[in-house]
C-alpha cells in the first residue's frame, strides 16, 4: 500500500482538475492506496518569506504557522506526490506553485538541505489541447524533480477543458483512473 497526497491547486471544487483528482482517486484506492488530498484554494497558505528560518521544529518546520501545517506530516509520510493543477498561463495555478515552495521548510530539517524522497505524478487541465501549449509545464515539472531527486510517475494532461463540467465524457478520465490503478 502507498501513501498517496494530492495537493489540489484548482479554486473550483467541482471543476475539471478535481475530475481528474476524483478519478485517480478511485483508481489508486481500488488498489487499496491511501489518498488524501487538499483543497489548496480553501486553506490559509501563505507564500514564502525566503527567511531560511525553518526545519528547527521538525513537527512545525515552518516559521510561519498557517494551514501548511496540516500539509507537513501527510508529506513528510507520502510515497507519492500528486500535483494537480489547471493550467494558468503555461503554468502551475499560484495556489499549487505556493504550496510547493512552503514544502521547503521540510527541507530544511535536513542539516544538507536534502529533500524527502518522493515519487510524483503531475494532473493538469487546460483550455488548450495541443503539444506546444504543455511544454513550458512539462519542463518546469520535470526541472523541479530533476532538482528535488524524485522520480517522475509521469504527467496526465486534459485538454480542450475551460468551462466547469467540459471534461464530462472524455476519454482522460478513464486514463486518470487506470494510472491511479496502476500504482504498484
Amino acid at each position: 500500500m502507498k501513501k498517496i497526497l494530492i495537493l489540489n491547486g484548482s479554486p473550483r471544487i467541482n471543476g475539471n482538475t478535481y475530475s481528474l483528482i476524483e478519478k485517480f482517486t478511485e483508481g489508486a484506492e481500488s488498489k487499496g492506496h491511501k489518498v488524501i488530498r487538499f483543497d489548496l484554494h480553501f486553506m490559509n497558505i501563505n507564500g514564502c518569506k525566503g527567511c531560511l528560518g525553518g526545519g528547527k521544529d521538525p513537527e512545525s518546520p515552518c516559521t510561519q504557522k498557517d494551514d501548511m501545517l496540516k500539509i507537513y506530516p501527510h508529506y513528510k509520510e507520502a510515497d507519492i506526490l500528486v500535483l494537480a493543477s489547471p493550467m494558468y498561463y503555461w503554468a502551475f495555478s499560484a495556489q499549487l506553485k505556493t504550496a510547493i515552495d512552503r514544502i521547503f521548510a521540510v527541507t530544511e530539517i535536513d542539516p544538507d538541505y536534502k529533500t524527502p524522497y518522493k515519487e510524483c505524478f503531475m494532473l493538469m487541465a487546460a483550455e488548450g489541447d495541443d503539444k506546444d501549449n504543455f511544454e513550458p509545464v512539462i519542463h518546469y515539472y520535470k526541472s523541479l524533480l530533476n532538482y528535488l531527486g524524485w522520480k517522475d510517475l509521469g504527467y496526465l494532461f486534459a485538454g480542450g477543458v475551460m468551462r466547469v463540467g467540459d471534461i464530462k465524457g472524455k476519454e482522460v478520465l478513464s486514463k486518470a483512473f487506470d494510472i491511479g490503478s496502476s500504482i504498484l
